[in-house]
């Protein structure tokens, strides 16, 4: 029990530490050095408690306080140097990891889009769905079917882009997303950013075959990847598009329904809902 305790005292030391130092940019080991660890111990004591690599931590306050730079207008320079980079090259490769999108996507943040949206009851709950005229650009199940939340949200996310409800059109969208879950010829377009991986994992969910599941092993292995199972599941719920792109599908090794972004039972509920509708069809097609 004393070890717990002490461990966690370094832990938050380190914590502490690491939001003193991150615009230095610095190695595992001087972290290390300053709480009196190895670097080795260091690097699983913190994994254990925090879920993440200090490296990852560092990327994350650095990325965050670069969106905020920009977001503010301040050049892809003035954010990169301000941020403790050494250039608008690593803020670049920095943001395109963890936010999947380039600085100047960032400090546009929707400048010159037009996002339309609505809010619609559909078989698995209230959804919000977002698009702009190059194709579905989110999706999100809410609690709330109000317009000014569901545009807040849209507005905090694209604080320059012009917001618009339109039911009709998302209704429209809506349909087709449904239809596609076992008809995928019917499936809208994308509008969507994300990183290299991201944009890979989520090609391969689209191209499942409508009636198969798959685990997060097979999936990184389907990418020739067979040890990132953790990355995989990683950008599997960094799905911005949730139905659209059939992350639902996706189960754990064991048979488990895992995570989702809209709740277990909302995943268990979707795939029966495909279940049940691919019966019909089947009974139909034989009738």
């Amino acid at each position: 029990m004393k070890e717990n305790k002490t461990d966690y005292q370094r832990i938050e030391s380190a914590l502490t530490w690491i939001e003193n130092h991150w615009r230095d940019q610095p190695a595992i080991g001087e972290i290390a050095a300053a709480v009196g660890l190895s670097e080795s111990h260091f690097h699983r004591l913190f994994r254990r408690y925090a879920g993440i690599t200090p490296k990852r931590l560092i990327e994350f306050l650095t990325a965050n306080h670069a969106r905020t730079r920009l977001m503010d207008s301040a050049s892809v320079l003035e954010a990169a140097l301000d941020s403790g980079l050494s250039g608008p090259g690593r803020l670049h490769d920095l943001m395109v990891n963890v936010d999947g999108a380039t600085p100047g996507q960032i400090r546009r943040s929707g400048a010159g889009m037009t996002i339309r949206f609505g809010h619609h009851e559909g078989p698995f709950g209230c959804c919000l769905i977002a698009q702009t005229e190059r194709g579905v650009c989110s999706l999100d199940f809410i609690a709330s079917s109000s317009s000014t939340a569901a545009r807040e949200q849209l507005q905090r996310r694209w604080p320059r882009a012009s917001v618009i409800e339109d039911q009709t059109a998302t209704a429209k969208t809506l349909s087709a997303i449904l239809t596609s879950l076992t008809d995928p010829a019917s499936r809208p377009a994308l509008d969507i950013q994300g990183s290299n991986f991201q944009l890979r994992v989520w090609d391969a969910l689209l191209r499942l075959p409508h009636d198969a599941l798959i685990s997060y092993g097979d999936l990184a292995r389907a990418l020739q990847q067979p040890g990132a199972s953790r990355a995989v599941g990683t950008a599997v719920g960094a799905n911005p598009v949730p139905l659209l792109i059939p992350c639902h599908r996706v189960l754990r090794q064991n048979g488990a329904f895992g995570n989702y972004s809209g709740g277990e039972f909302r995943k268990r509920a979707i795939l029966l809902w495909e279940s049940g509708h691919r019966e019909a069809g089947a009974f139909a097609n034989a009738g």
